[in-house]
């Protein structure tokens, strides 16, 4: 579900930036995934211990260009 968010973004992102564009003539030329900031958290545990929670994040970017020619 967040990479068709992602996708509606970067589709609406270029048709606000980009008066031009079309929705149809747009297609996706580079998505990834890189590491993000990663959460630290710990959990109690017996005798006085903590295990460290690690909570991992990600960034998801999606580029959109425009076809050849179609305006």
């Amino acid at each position: 579900m967040p990479v068709g968010k992602v996708l509606d973004s970067a589709i609406a992102n270029a048709a606000h930036n980009y008066d031009h564009t079309d929705a149809d003539s747009l297609y996706i030329s580079e998505a990834y995934v890189d590491e993000g900031p990663t959460l630290k958290r710990f959990r109690p545990r017996a005798q006085g211990r903590a295990y460290r929670i690690r909570k991992r994040t990600s960034h998801i970017t999606v580029v959109v260009s425009s076809k050849e020619g179609t305006r």
